[in-house]
């Protein structure tokens, strides 16, 4: 696989995608990403970046069946393509061959 070119934003929802596997929606991958991150996230955010992944051909998506609690309205669901998969496992290549390079500065690490 060549380059992959997806921001850390973007690496984020794709690893919560794989992560939630079949009941990967807007909603839930943006519940995901706030519980494992604390960070707090607009839904406009997620779908954008939903959007830019399925472009790039990281994601596919298919339209799920109406449901009375969301008004009639269909939920479109993500699934991680092969491609997807070879994007986070180059990034995860890519970021451990420089944390391997980082020189020890006698630090331990202690578990609290």
């Amino acid at each position: 696989m060549g380059r992959v070119q997806i921001g850390e934003f973007e690496e984020l929802v794709l690893l919560v995608v794989a992560i939630l596997n079949d009941n990967a929606y807007g909603i839930s991958v943006m519940e995901e990403i706030q519980s494992q991150t604390g960070r707090k996230i607009n839904i406009s955010a997620v779908h954008s970046a939903l959007d830019r992944l399925e472009t790039k051909s990281f994601l596919k998506s298919e339209v799920g069946g109406a449901t009375a609690e969301r008004g009639g309205r269909r939920k479109r669901f993500f699934k991680i393509t092969v491609a997807g998969q070879e994007a986070l496992n180059a990034i995860r290549e890519q970021r451990n061959k420089l944390h391997d390079q980082i020189p020890s500065l006698g630090l331990k690490y202690v578990s609290i």
